[in-house]
């Protein structure tokens, strides 16, 4: 049967999806609710996940009302370290999420593999969580379900939080007790109103998981969790060796009165974090940080020459793909931009498959207006 419009409040001109659109291609894993595809869309070429969701268990489990708070809040965030949701459509028995593509995988599998992560692998992954929870407190969202199965890695290793299943958009405390045990905040065991500042202390417990290999509170039975959580019952076992430094963090981010827990923007600040986390994702970062308005007006502007040139933002990334150039020979970038301005591009990253470029825009008098980066995508063969 073929798939029904994505929602009815969509803008009349925006792409209604159907499964006709997309190549479907191996499974990719399995969940409670549906399963999700690799899948590439016919006409671009363009990989994504296909999350496939039937509404018999939707109904069952009576989440119509999660799902749909999950989907809004997913569609409506662009930052590096969130997995986009391009969109939705649906047929008579299933719903088809459009996601993007991390094929990295879980790292949760990363972790389980290593047993723990060195200091400098950690401190990259809390640097690049604290930024996108910074982002999505900004947007008034609480996440409150992130563990390491809700994180994905792309194909260079950047983390991407995933699952926004528990998520809410509030200003407002919450009453909701969700998420998993382990990763819990003591307020919300206690069945206490939380905000925000549950998400600083699920850092905390990602930290100690990711340099000891288990979550600091785990206990044999639930209930000896809960009290732990509690009391804080928090230890440092003498192996794996950990950093002072390390240490210091989780003990400020793991604090009951949740008022007093390091702040977001305090934990890219910390001295372990600044010692140990990559480099490149901080220039990365830095350099993409508040371009996403001025690379959203460049959308306006499509190549004069070349109509074959396809433009999308995804987070504070500008992705340039092309379909009738060769890889070798892409586009010219200062024709795809406003011709007003002049342009220092200097390569980051090449591979057969991808270019990342960073573009510093000069005006006339050679004065620094902007740096962005630009991921351009080699067409798929």
């Amino acid at each position: 049967m073929k798939s029904q419009t994505q929602t009815q409040t969509e803008a009349p001109n925006k792409k209604q999806w159907s499964l006709q659109d997309f190549e479907i291609g191996k499974p990719l894993g399995k969940g409670k609710f549906g399963r999700v595809y690799l899948a590439r869309e016919a006409k671009s070429k363009y990989i994504v996940a296909l999350k496939v969701i039937f509404k018999e268990q939707i109904e069952k489990y009576k989440i119509q009302h999660q799902l749909k708070r999950e989907m809004e809040i997913q569609t409506s965030l662009r930052h590096p370290n969130i997995l986009r949701l391009y969109g939705w459509f649906h047929d008579s028995e299933r719903i088809f999420l459009i996601l993007e593509f991390a094929h990295g995988g879980e790292l949760y599998g990363e972790l389980r593999k290593r047993g723990f992560l060195p200091e400098n692998k950690a401190a990259t992954y809390i640097m690049s969580l604290a930024q996108a929870l910074a982002y999505c407190h900004e947007k008034h969202v609480i996440h409150r379900d992130i563990k390491p199965e809700n994180l994905l890695l792309d194909h260079e290793g950047r983390l991407k939080i995933a699952d926004f299943g528990w998520s809410v958009q509030s200003r407002s405390k919450r009453l909701t007790m969700c998420g998993t045990l382990d990763y819990l905040a003591p307020e919300m065991v206690e069945n206490k109103a939380h905000d925000y500042a549950v998400d600083n202390w699920t850092l905390g417990i990602l930290c100690y998981e990711f340099l000891y290999g288990v979550p600091p509170f785990e206990a044999e039975s639930q209930s000896d969790t809960f009290r732990r959580i509690m009391k804080v019952d928090l230890s440092f076992p003498s192996t794996p060796c950990v950093s002072t430094e390390a240490k210091d963090l989780i003990l400020r981010l793991l604090v009951k009165d949740s008022s007093k827990r390091l702040s977001l923007q305090k934990i890219t600040e910390h001295p372990w974090i600044i010692k140990n986390a990559d480099p490149t994702e901080h220039k990365l970062d830095e350099v993409t940080k508040g371009s996403t308005e001025y690379m959203s007006a460049l959308l306006l502007f499509p190549d004069p020459i070349n109509r074959e040139v396809r433009m999308t933002l995804q987070g504070s990334y500008l992705r340039v793909g092309w379909s009738s150039c060769e890889p070798q020979h892409p586009p010219s970038l200062p024709h795809i931009f406003q011709q007003a301005l002049e342009f220092t591009i200097q390569t980051m990253y090449c591979s057969t498959h991808s270019s990342i470029i960073m573009i510093v825009v000069l005006n006339k008098d050679n004065r620094v207006l902007r740096h962005f980066i630009v991921n351009i995508i080699h067409p798929l063969t």
